[in-house]
């Protein structure tokens, strides 16, 4: 007789074995109509699912995030389920869940066309709308092979036949579709209200180039018109900020085969890199970091001293040199310690916080390059503190209120923090990692800051806090980060003498703000779309004559500006005043100076911004206040446009 408890604390009890689906008819017919799926003792599992004894039980609707990973989960089947009706000499392959939507890979002997995928997805709207009954069965293994291989489905197979034969293989149906699949599904397709095929990409068979290329086909599933709808709108956003196209647009920077992974920064790229890197430059003296320089090719024996060559050493660049192995860095810590290691240090030395604009190399696999947000060459702004272990909860409170001001500065206020604890496999006793951990979370706490836990989720070497921001369309990503590093010290020699005059090995401290500049930069097009604050914009204003009589003017505003650090230019081309307005708009240029006759005479200038607006004519020493006042603020003020 199962006694069933719920998650409000009530318990119900029944005769015979129970379904989840029937639990749910119980409590009430909305949550019957409602349940996707259930969790019986922390396991998900079907509605149809028997409960034989007793359980603790939650039902799983699509309000739940579970749910909405059934929901997209039977979306992949029902496209395949389409596929194999409108094409049936498409053969399956697999066809995961991932963030915010699905895929499945098809093997097929031409490309699906757009017009095939708008076929696909008006027959999966009425495979939907069929509200076919979706079941569950078991079967052996070499059954299940047999079974598959009859259906010419050879890919789904060689799957099975991977699967160890004492495994039992659970199959999954709708209508005269079957598949293979672990589950859960929803009870019926009718429970897959939301959804839309995205694209077509090419993959290969098991994600190996000596494989077969397949076809995979992406989609997003929500459970509500709504909720997809605003999701679509979002990707739409994004591809109009995507930073290669404004990267292009705006002239800022180009990757070309020659070259893969590896960017071309342009004069007006470059203007926007090195403002950052001053600004940072400028923070973090202020904040007492020194900062160094290191080289680029070291002898392949530090990074083996390290551990970098046994846990990184496929994506190092290496070559021999005068019958030596050399790698080009993947990373600067090891070259930091060796700055450290310069003489005997004291405790009075400590915290010695060392800082690098450092340029790295690694050989990331080109399907995975992406702009500038995944290259192989790339700049980071490292640093990393020796301290004592009684510092680090100081030296931690310290960078996160850097971190902060940095992040507003960028115009950055959400911020998300996440405390990762200790791997099963690391070095260093359960003592110091409690001290590490404990030190970690009391400087969060000190601050008034929510953080999440991540158990397991440290380096080997220590804890870490992540810190990631949202950018104007509710996207995460992860940017800073601070390390406690007990092993690297004392595996490369690091030592410092200590109040008793005896030899300690010191706590080395790994910090991060914006990570790599290059994605940093992708990051801040995407989330500006280009228009970037005043402080950080490649050209500030533009000053733009109206006729030739005004041009020797318009070039003593221009160098007057100049003269004054501001980064401004003109354009006296014998063009249309309107043309010139709508190009540097396009530009995206905060301001534009029109200067006529009547400016020429009253010296002074016609202004308008990159938005449209008209502020009327001012003197010039206005218009540097107003400039001036604009790059002070840097992006404190500057109001982006949600597209949620």
């Amino acid at each position: 007789m199962p006694s069933i408890s719920l998650p409000d604390g009530s318990r119900r009890e029944y005769p015979a074995p129970v379904t989840v689906a029937e639990v749910a008819a119980d409590i009430g017919a909305g949550l019957a109509k409602a349940a996707l799926a259930g969790r019986v003792d922390g396991r998900l599992v079907d509605t149809s699912y028997p409960i034989a004894g007793d359980a603790a039980l939650e039902i799983v609707t699509a309000r739940d995030s579970e749910g909405v990973e059934v929901i997209r989960h039977s979306c992949a089947h029902l496209l395949a389920q389409a596929v194999k009706e409108l094409f049936p000499g498409a053969q399956v392959t697999i066809g995961p869940v991932i963030e915010d939507g699905f895929y499945y890979d098809f093997a097929f002997d031409r490309a699906f066309t757009p017009e095939d995928l708008q076929a696909i997805e008006d027959r999966m709207r009425e495979l939907a709308q069929a509200d076919l009954q979706v079941q569950r069965r078991e079967m052996p293994r070499d059954e299940a092979v047999a079974l598959f291989r009859g259906m010419g489905e050879e890919y789904k197979a060689e799957i099975i036949a991977a699967i160890p034969a004492a495994e039992a293989i659970s199959l999954y149906s709708q209508g005269d579709f079957v598949d293979l699949c672990r589950g859960p599904h929803v009870p019926s397709t009718g429970k897959i209200p939301a959804f839309k095929l995205t694209k077509v990409a090419g993959a290969y068979w098991r994600g190996d180039a000596r494989n077969a290329m397949l076809q995979r086909i992406y989609g997003t599933a929500w459970p509500n018109r709504k909720e997809l709808d605003a999701y679509l709108h979002r990707q739409a956003e994004a591809e109009k900020r995507d930073h290669r196209r404004l990267g292009r647009r705006l002239d800022l920077f180009h990757i070309q085969e020659e070259a893969p992974g590896m960017v071309f920064w342009h004069p007006r790229g470059w203007m926007l890199y090195t403002e950052i890197e001053r600004y940072m430059r400028d923070r973090q003296r202020a904040h007492g970091y020194r900062e160094i320089r290191t080289p680029q090719l070291v002898d392949f024996s530090l990074w083996q001293r390290s551990g970098h060559a046994d846990k990184f050493g496929a994506d190092m660049f290496s070559l021999q040199m005068d019958e030596r192995a050399f790698a080009i860095k993947p990373m600067n810590c090891p070259c930091h310690v060796q700055v450290y290691n310069q003489g005997l240090r004291s405790y009075r030395d400590l915290p010695l916080r060392l800082a690098e604009f450092g340029s790295c190399h690694r050989n990331e696999p080109s399907g995975s390059l992406h702009g500038l947000m995944r290259v192989r060459g790339f700049t980071q702004d490292d640093a990393h503190i020796f301290c004592t272990e009684a510092q680090i909860q100081e030296e931690v409170a310290r960078f996160i209120d850097f971190l902060h001001g940095v992040y507003a500065d960028f115009g950055f206020d959400e911020v998300i923090y996440r405390l990762s604890t200790r791997p099963e496999q690391r070095v260093g006793s359960d003592e110091i990692w409690d001290r590490a951990e404990q030190a970690l979370a009391e400087a969060l706490n000190h601050q008034g800051l929510e953080w999440e836990l991540l158990p397991g989720e440290g380096a080997f070497y220590g804890p870490k806090i992540e810190f990631s921001l949202k950018d104007v369309l509710g996207r995460v990503w992860q940017l800073g980060t601070i390390q406690v590093d007990f092993s690297m010290p004392e595996r490369l020699g690091a030592q410092y003498v200590a109040a008793d005059d005896s030899r300690q090995v010191p706590v080395m401290l790994h910090r991060a703000v914006l990570g790599s500049f290059e994605r940093f930069i992708g990051i801040l097009i995407e989330h500006y779309e280009g228009a970037f604050p005043a402080w950080l914009a490649p050209v500030q204003a533009v000053v733009l004559n109206i006729t030739d009589r005004q041009a020797d003017y318009a070039k003593s505003v221009t160098e007057t500006l100049q003269n004054k650090g501001f980064r401004v230019e003109n354009d006296l081309r014998n063009e249309k005043i309107g043309f010139k307005i709508r190009e540097h708009t396009l530009l995206k240029t905060p301001y534009l100076l029109i200067v006529g006759d009547r400016e020429t005479e009253t010296q002074s200038v016609a202004i308008r911004t990159r938005e449209g607006e008209d502020l009327g004519s001012l003197s010039l020493d206005r218009f540097v206040d107003l400039l001036g006042d604009s790059v002070r603020e840097r992006g404190r003020g500057t109001k982006t446009t949600s597209a949620e």
